[in-house]
């Protein structure tokens, strides 16, 4: 599977246009928010964490729709599930290097956008570590999302529509995490969360590219 994640991670590398996209995304998102409700640091301070949280969670569907796209019309896909790697193990390597190539660089962007909505620097330490574990859920999901709807007409329209209402848990308790006076409840839900959707989503969307392959 390592073979795998490398050679996806090289193929990602190439299309680096699907990561700036995304950071491009989610920085201009950030900043339209500032502008539609004024520069109050008072408001922009109370709106910053969910205005972070809903940006990196669009931002993340951007590059969904080559996960599983271009190896399923090229047949890649089916040379892969031919080689004898399980299917759940292919979904795996597909979600590490969305993550990778995605998650990680907008937790880089994350903070910048975060001080330029007023958040508070205490809450900023925070904010990264909800993310962490966010960022993560919303590769799983969203992976296991794009290989239910591989093939499927109109699939880029019907990925966003499953993966949104899956991630509404995360959305919750990311923003809770970092607004709260208690924030160590929402950061244990979101670790559960993870925990549950590690072996649960790679699976689900290996039986989804199994489906698809047939």
């Amino acid at each position: 599977m390592i073979a795998l994640i490398t050679r996806e991670l090289k193929l990602s590398l190439r299309h680096g246009a699907d990561t700036v996209a995304a950071l491009l995304f989610f920085i201009i998102a950030g900043t339209l928010f500032a502008f539609a409700v004024g520069p109050s640091p008072a408001v922009l301070a109370g709106i910053a964490a969910g205005v972070v949280w809903v940006c990196a969670l669009l931002a993340a569907l951007l590059p969904l729709d080559r996960l599983f796209g271009a190896d399923f019309e090229d047949g890649t896909l089916d040379l892969l599930l031919l080689s004898g790697l399980p299917a759940y193990e292919v979904a795996f390597a597909k979600t590490v290097v969305h993550w990778l190539t995605t998650g990680l660089p907008l937790l880089v962007i994350a903070a910048p956008l975060a001080v330029m909505l007023r958040m508070p620097e205490a809450k900023i330490p925070l904010l990264m570590l909800s993310l962490v574990p966010g960022t993560m859920i919303l590769s799983l999901l969203g992976t296991l999302a794009a290989a239910v709807s591989l093939g499927a007409r109109r699939a880029a329209v019907l990925m966003p529509l499953i993966t949104l209402p899956l991630v509404i848990p995360a959305l919750i308790f990311g923003a809770a995490a970092v607004t709260s006076a208690h924030p160590a409840a929402p950061l244990y839900m979101l670790a559960a969360m993870l925990m549950a959707a590690l072996p649960l989503a790679p699976l689900g969307a290996g039986t989804a590219l199994r489906a698809a392959a047939e």
